[in-house]
């Protein structure tokens, strides 16, 4: 038994090296191994890398070639038309006014004195509201319905003030948004399929585009407003609804995208026909995205163009979606919102571009806007041929300090004697 003992002792003392050794070939071996797939996988990282960084440039280089959608294709020839015949227009700045400041006697006289000192030469006065409130007397509808508000309550003074100061003057009046009259008088409301008044997402009613009644109430407005003296008529809303679950909604006609876009071309024809005997300006405004889409909302921009003497794109950069025109976030880019947006208006207006006047952002909702900021709408305007436009502030508190003439020809003309040259 020792015998044995002593057999085996002597073999593991023999034999041990030789299994260490090959304790240590095997661990060499995976380490080898091992280290052979790290260089694997960093062989296939550094390649996966080099293919993505191909396929990127490979991208680039395939979108810098393709052409920009909002780019239009035109002749030296047809430019240097459609520019002679906007030069040969009156240049219009303008001001939008809310009507309690344009009323008020006091307030109207310091804003004319700041006007006086800039280069703004026009007002948009805010005759009836989206709320369906009338701020002019003297339209038996409005006293009737209940839609009169006193805020104007000497409008041929107010008038009289304007012209005296030389300016061009414009009624805005809101169209189909009105949250009064659909409740005073359900039967020209859109409404529900159950012949309830349809309400948008904040309890907002709007009354019927198609019924005939609608359109005599707003050309109604619109008349007294001519017989006031007001230069030209501008129609805001002048539209279908969008907010809240339009899927419900029910008007007095079929309502598809043929008929919707046809039937604002006829209110505006209606509205020029009643108004033609006062020689007034016909004008819309519009959504700033209808410069390449109606929106499915009825606003064919070309076919108002056809329909009115001006259209108005409100182009504010804050209210563009991120992405729009390829930039992540249009408010922070308001040149470019412009240039793109105008851009892609000529291509869908052509001769028609001559009408085309867009409302500039003068506020700020969410980035930061000041004379930098609307500098460079003005200036993006002007290089696209515009000189007329009409600053949107709610609060009326406007950039003076960017709207004087000196400011204005230091930092503007010279971009526009460039551009013309």
């Amino acid at each position: 038994m020792k015998l044995k003992l002593t057999i085996i002792l002597c073999a593991i003392f023999l034999y041990s090296p030789l299994f260490s050794q090959g304790e240590k070939a095997a661990t060499g071996n995976k380490t080898k191994q091992s280290q052979n797939k790290k260089n694997e996988a960093k062989k296939i990282k550094n390649n996966d890398k080099k293919n993505l960084t191909d396929n990127t440039a490979s991208i680039n280089r395939k979108q810098s070639t393709q052409k920009n959608y909002w780019e239009v294709d035109i002749s030296t020839s047809q430019r240097a038309e459609i520019k002679a015949k906007i030069e040969a227009l009156p240049k219009i700045r303008g001001i939008h006014i809310t009507s309690w400041v344009a009323g008020n006697e006091k307030l109207r006289r310091s804003l004319i004195e700041k006007i006086n000192n800039s280069v703004i030469n026009a007002v948009a006065v805010a005759i009836k509201e989206k709320d369906g409130k009338v701020y002019i007397p003297g339209i038996e509808k409005a006293h009737k319905f209940s839609t009169y508000e006193p805020a104007i309550k000497d409008p041929e003074a107010m008038i009289q003030d304007f012209k005296k100061a030389g300016l061009y003057t414009m009624a805005r009046i809101v169209c189909f948004h009105d949250d009064i009259m659909p409740k005073k008088n359900p039967e020209i409301a859109v409404k529900n399929p159950d012949g309830s008044v349809w309400r948008a997402k904040k309890g907002s009613t709007w009354v019927d585009p198609y019924n005939k009644g609608t359109w005599d109430y707003i050309i109604d407005v619109a008349e007294r407003s001519a017989k006031l003296g007001f230069d030209e008529i501008q129609f805001d809303y002048v539209r279908y609804p969008t907010e809240g679950n339009t899927s419900l909604c029910r008007f007095s006609q079929t309502h598809n995208k043929e008929n919707a876009t046809k039937n604002i071309a006829s209110f505006l024809d209606y509205a020029r026909k009643r108004l033609s005997p006062y020689k007034v300006k016909i004008s819309a405004d519009v959504f700033g995205l209808t410069t390449g889409s109606d929106m499915g909302i009825g606003q064919d921009l070309n076919l108002i163009a056809q329909h009115t003497d001006y259209v108005y794109p409100m182009m504010y950069p804050s209210h563009y979606y991120s992405g729009e025109y390829s930039l992540k976030n249009p408010d922070s880019q308001p040149y470019k919102v412009l240039d793109r947006g105008l851009k892609h208006a000529l291509k869908k207006t052509g001769e028609n571009y001559v009408k085309i006047r867009p409302y500039l952002q003068d506020f700020s909702l969410g980035w930061k806007y000041g004379p930098t900021e609307l500098r460079a709408q003005i200036i993006a305007a002007r290089a696209n041929m515009i000189d007329s436009w009409i600053l949107w502030n709610p609060s009326v508190k406007y950039s003076w300090e960017t709207l004087t003439p000196e400011i204005y020809r230091a930092f503007i003309d010279p971009y526009w004697e460039k551009e013309s040259k």
